[in-house]
């Protein structure tokens, strides 16, 4: 397969001068200690193609496969010597020693062990881009942002980015950011998909007006939007990872458990079958153009997967089947967001039109 020519518009993180790769590689499937995932050989088939058709934003995690998707990249990105053209993004947020309740969270010991940590695993001197994971709920967002800061003016990293986190809690950090001086958030990476829009309510406009990059997880809605799982009267049939988790309590299988996602999956199917593209291709392709994504993470478990993924660029929606995927899949109203309606603003602004609005559009 040849590569996509997408794949080289390369997009501005933020407000920052870094350039990443429309689709992002995930590298959560390194490493098979959950049962699933890649082996290393086929690990780095994955992460050689990635660089081959011009990618250049590689995403992990302390907490990926017990720390051997950092230990991976780590020797992928040496035995390569591109660390330089690679823009490498970690996290950290989840305790990795059970018992010690520091061992996770994001006060500013555990985020100093946890930077500490990915460093040695990745073989690099600094981190490109670090996410706080998620939201603790605990630590307070100045101690945070303060540690963030020092990591930043210490060398150790390059731009900082939030992971599931609130909208309001994103924004509070920007702003004592910016008010004290400190390093700036550059970005988001939060939940995104055909069957997961939630984001649009805030995030999207929040990231707008305080100068944040949004990179979308999970396009695929967890594998549900790849069309090979079917409903069933007593639940739902297919093989794949979610299968795993089936009867654990995952969040994920609430995907599976709503009426409304089937909806949206039999209309992806069809616009899948109107352009002669796989339902997966059609799913990514969608998010990945989506009004305020920077970036889409892909993973895979298999090579021939990463090449589906890659060809989601190699198309364009047609306008009118873009909308039948936008309309089905709209978030539902809330009692609040009936205040942003067309009409209700219009008499905000006593029935006047306002020459320019620079509020996203979806």
């Amino acid at each position: 397969m040849k590569a996509p020519a997408k794949m080289h518009e390369y997009r501005l993180l933020g407000k920052t001068g870094l350039r990443v790769s429309p689709l992002c590689l995930g590298a959560m499937t390194f490493g098979t200690e959950l049962g699933w995932g890649s082996a290393k050989e086929t690990a780095r088939a994955l992460f050689d193609r990635y660089l081959e058709v011009g990618g250049n934003f590689i995403d992990t995690a302390d907490a990926y496969t017990g720390g051997t998707s950092e230990k991976w990249v780590g020797e992928f990105v040496r035995e390569a010597k591109e660390r330089d053209r690679l823009v490498i993004a970690t996290k950290f947020s989840f305790g990795v020693i059970q018992g010690d309740p520091n061992s996770g969270g994001n006060g500013r010991k555990a985020i100093l062990r946890a930077l500490e940590g990915s460093l040695k695993r990745l073989q690099t001197d600094y981190i490109d881009l670090y996410w706080l994971h998620a939201w603790d709920m605990l630590t307070p967002v100045e101690e945070v942002m303060a540690t963030l800061n020092d990591c930043v003016r210490q060398g150790k990293v390059r731009y900082l980015g939030m992971s599931d986190v609130p909208a309001w809690y994103a924004s509070r950090a920007q702003t004592i950011a910016e008010l004290r001086g400190w390093e700036k958030l550059t970005s988001l990476q939060l939940e995104y998909s055909l069957v997961a829009r939630n984001l649009e309510r805030e995030h999207l406009w929040m990231a707008q007006d305080l100068g944040m990059g949004i990179c979308a997880w999970s396009p695929l809605g967890q594998g549900f939007l790849t069309g090979k799982y079917r409903k069933e009267k007593d639940g739902f049939s297919g093989q794949g990872r979610v299968q795993t988790v089936r009867g654990s309590g995952n969040p994920v299988m609430e995907k599976f458990d709503s009426e409304r996602n089937w909806a949206i999956l039999e209309v992806l199917k069809k616009v899948a079958n109107e352009v002669e593209r796989p339902a997966a291709e059609v799913a990514i392709n969608w998010a990945t153009f989506r009004p305020g994504i920077t970036s889409t993470l892909i993973g895979a478990t298999k090579k021939e997967q990463l090449e589906s993924n890659l060809r989601s660029l190699d198309f364009e929606l047609p306008p009118s089947l873009a909308k039948e995927l936008e309309t089905v899949s709209r978030p539902v109203n809330t009692e609040l967001d009936d205040f942003f309606s067309p009409a209700i603003q219009g008499w905000l602004r006593g029935g006047t039109a306002i020459i320019k609005d620079l509020r996203p559009r979806y």
